[in-house]
């Protein structure tokens, strides 16, 4: 299976802008620049899609590793923080922080955690980031 987004650019760095678009057309020639990267422009920026990307693979490894233990979830939500810092008169994505509240009936914490930690290692987009992916996991309170 192959997918394919795509970006188009016109103009300098800090004075240019860009378009990406998405084979599913989800997004289709959004906005993105300098300034919705660096600044508070509306639009996107790539830092923005890895999260989003990298937070609905784990949503999905997880839910998938649980149900094969026995335990499918109600519901998961997770949020990926993704840090991008200037080095080396460069940038580079240094951390992403996932976050994820998942509620799951009969599980027990420590399990959870096993099993979220298992997630973390092995969703499609944590096995291709060169960063540090950190995870913190809680179950949500039962309703």
């Amino acid at each position: 299976m192959q997918r394919f987004a795509t970006a188009h650019w016109k103009g300098s760095v800090k004075q240019g802008e860009g378009t990406i678009s998405t084979e599913s057309g989800v997004l289709d020639h959004s906005p993105y620049g300098f300034n919705t990267r660096f600044e508070d422009g509306p639009g996107t920026n790539p830092e923005e899609l890895l999260g989003a990307a990298h937070a609905g693979c784990y949503s999905m490894a997880l839910s998938m590793m649980l149900g094969a233990e026995g335990h499918p979830p109600t519901h998961i939500d997770t949020r990926a923080v993704v840090s991008l810092e200037s080095r080396d008169g460069g940038f580079t994505i240094t951390h992403i922080r996932l976050d994820t509240q998942a509620r799951v009936p009969g599980i027990d914490e420590d399990k959870f955690r096993e099993i979220a930690e298992k997630a973390k290692v092995g969703c499609p987009l944590s096995k291709v980031l060169n960063a540090e992916i950190s995870l913190e996991a809680t179950l949500a309170d039962d309703l």
